[in-house]
């Protein structure tokens, strides 16, 4: 299926009227407004382009952006085409040009948004189009309830519930829908953990970790709306499609894209903790994103965290030991499933090897990997600098952080910028008719959890945890499945719509059919010369009162001034 019949009206827009108090709370902030919020960024340029001035500023950052993502060898050139487009007197002082050994050309762009950011946008703030914003971001803060969603077949299980495919009834788009179990959190203390991954997958943003959409509650569970990747995990893939492992292409790939992500994670002062091929999705396109981010934490300013926590095999030396660490076991764990991907097994167990959990942690500890005739020399090379036991040595960990990693020689033939901009083509696609994963009847059922009850305190963690649609992932779904497009109209000539015009008074809310039938029979019976005997008068005032019973069937009573019929 695709959207409801009723989609328009799920998003139909408030009147601009009762948008005053958002209107006073929003706040100010020109980057995240016009820039880093995808609806207010489209609707700042329709705003630009109606001023010839402002649409020169917007054509030359949307030339900055394409050179950004320029191939290397056509950089120079691009970079000479941008200069003399836009550098002239008018436009002089606001672009600063050097020469670099490595690109041969950066062009910085940075006065042009500190010229937009002052008068344009003290206007813009003025203007239909921001007001058309803030009836977006009402949209966006729409209260979210299980009925926001069609539900669809199991998918798997997470730690404290199933995962299911939903869909979005007013836009059409899928999503995984991970279900947390409340009476299964509570038995296993397990709140300030899914608190914790809830705060996570809501500040990160990026193509290669999966987004959070929605959280809400249900009665029984705590509902977490994720990007659905149905390509299957990179375990799966390595293990159960022919020969363990892949061709260096494909490792390459992955392996740069799960460094983008790392990256991403790292910038917000996260360390993820948990990298091994389960934990690493593919979407439909074949491009991965890393999931699962129960173990991950925030590390403070400055400070370092200890914590023995992971997976055997893929845990860090200094996460065994219990050591003091900041961003390091991923670089690790980055080491660990390049070597996982090329060799077809984990760098310190074999396939299926029956071994204690001490003896993988003295391998972890004590042995070198061994490299055979699948390791490239560049392959075997960044293995053994992300697997370096010392944490200060490794790639990754020194001042250059995730630079450094991109700098290696294995990583060549990537252009990260284009990666970054999903403008890379996967080397392998899934096929959609395939499916990368067990059969439903092998997924292991929960069994029901007995001796629990909820309480007042309890109630106050949900509302922590159930906060509706999450911005940035939300107003993308709205521009992707076009309904942006389709709603985002004005009024003729550049004029403002009703809905948007504070002169006019909003449209009264619409009636329900219910409610719309059973006041077309009321005054039907109002306009009869007489009532069937045992009724009162009609001229009493009566009103329609409907409600619902316990088994919902709708019941109607004439409630009179004090009498009931």
């Amino acid at each position: 299926k695709g959207r409801s019949k009723k989609w328009k009206e799920i998003l139909r827009f408030p009147h601009i009227s009762q948008c005053t108090e958002l209107g006073n709370s929003i706040g100010t902030e020109y980057f995240s407004i016009c820039e880093k919020q995808p609806i207010g960024r489209l609707l700042f340029r329709l705003f630009c382009e109606t001023r010839p001035k402002l649409q020169r500023c917007i054509q030359l950052l949307d030339a900055m952006e394409d050179y950004e993502v320029t191939p290397d060898e056509k950089r120079k050139s691009r970079g000479c085409q941008i200069i003399k487009a836009f550098l002239s007197e008018n436009v002089n002082g606001r672009i600063k040009v050097r020469q670099d050994a490595r690109m041969g050309l950066v062009i910085k762009c940075t006065a042009v948004h500190d010229y937009l950011s002052g008068a344009p946008f003290a206007d813009y703030q003025n203007s239909m189009y921001f007001d058309r914003f803030l009836q977006w971001k009402m949209l966006e803060r729409q209260p979210i309830t299980k009925d926001t969603f069609r539900q669809y077949r199991v998918l798997g299980k997470g730690g404290f519930g199933e995962v299911c495919a939903c869909q979005v009834r007013a836009t059409g788009k899928m999503y995984a829908c991970k279900k947390l179990e409340k009476k299964r959190i509570k038995k296993r203390k397990g709140e300030s953990m899914a608190l914790n991954e809830k705060q996570i997958l809501e500040k990160v943003n990026s193509r290669f970790v999966v987004s959070l959409a929605y959280a809400y509650e249900t009665k029984d569970a705590l509902c977490l709306v994720l990007t659905i990747m149905n390509g299957g995990d990179l375990k799966f893939h390595i293990y159960n499609m022919g020969t363990p492992g892949f061709d260096k292409d494909r490792v390459q790939f992955y392996a740069a894209q799960i460094c983008c992500g790392l990256e991403h994670l790292h910038r917000e002062s996260i360390v993820y903790r948990d990298l091994k091929p389960e934990n690493i999705l593919l979407d439909d396109n074949g491009h991965i994103r890393i999931s699962d981010l129960g173990l991950a934490i925030k590390v403070p300013d400055g400070e370092l965290i200890r914590g023995r926590v992971g997976t055997v095999g893929y845990m860090a030396p200094e996460v065994i030991n219990n050591e003091k660490y900041a961003m390091s076991p991923d670089w690790w764990g980055l080491g660990c499933l390049i070597y996982e991907m090329t060799a077809g097994r984990s760098p310190f167990r074999a396939r299926k090897e029956r071994v204690k959990r001490e003896e993988v942690e003295r391998r972890v500890q004590d042995e070198e990997e061994e490299y055979n005739d699948k390791f490239t020399e560049d392959t075997k090379a960044i293995c053994r600098m992300l697997l370096t036991k010392d944490p200060k040595q490794r790639l990754g960990c020194k001042a250059d952080g995730a630079a450094g990693v991109k700098a290696h020689s294995f990583f060549k033939n990537i252009n990260f910028k284009r990666m970054e901009a999903g403008m890379v083509e996967p080397p392998f696609v899934p096929d959609p008719r395939a499916v990368y994963c067990k059969d439903v009847l092998d997924i292991e059922q929960f069994s029901t959890v007995k001796g629990v009850n909820l309480d007042q305190t309890d109630n106050d963690f949900y509302s922590k945890f159930s906060t509706g649609s999450v911005s940035i992932p939300w107003q993308n779904e709205m521009i992707e499945t076009e309904c942006f497009r389709d709603l985002n109209v004005f009024g003729p000539h550049g004029m403002r719509s009703p809905d948007l015009d504070w002169n006019q008074p909003p449209e009264p809310p619409r009636r329900s059919l219910l409610d719309r039938i059973f006041r077309r029979d009321f005054w039907k019976c109002l306009d009869k010369p007489y009532l069937p005997s045992g009724l009162l008068d009609c001229r009493t005032e009566p009103l329609i009162v409907m409600k619902l019973n316990k088994k919902k069937r709708i019941e109607n009573k004439l409630i009179f001034r004090g009498s009931t019929v």
